[in-house]
């Protein structure tokens, strides 16, 4: 999934308001922390996730990209310990 700038940065605006929804804790990114971040991408297509304060700048991005790739997410942004990822919704959207 490729997105253009312009949507990139209209995302991670939208994102500004959106509290994490998913904390991956000490024990790192677990087959839980994926299923739940594949849940929450299903409900909202646009979510923050927390790291732990003390991961590195390179690992952090490590950790982001992972996780993105085993939910078919996009990682938009890393800002300090929250990245923001977006998988487009799977539900049927129609107006009847």
């Amino acid at each position: 999934m490729s997105l253009t700038k312009p949507a990139k940065r209209a995302l991670i605006a939208e994102a500004h308001h959106l509290h994490p929804l998913i904390i991956i804790g000490n024990q790192g990114l677990t087959k839980a922390v994926a299923a739940e971040t594949d849940r929450a991408l299903f409900d909202h297509e646009l979510i923050k996730v927390r790291l732990p304060g003390s991961e590195d700048k390179a690992n952090k991005a490590l950790i982001a990209e992972e996780l993105a790739q085993q939910v078919n997410a996009e990682c938009l942004k890393i800002i300090g310990n929250i990245f923001i990822l977006y998988r487009k919704s799977q539900k049927k959207v129609g107006k009847k």
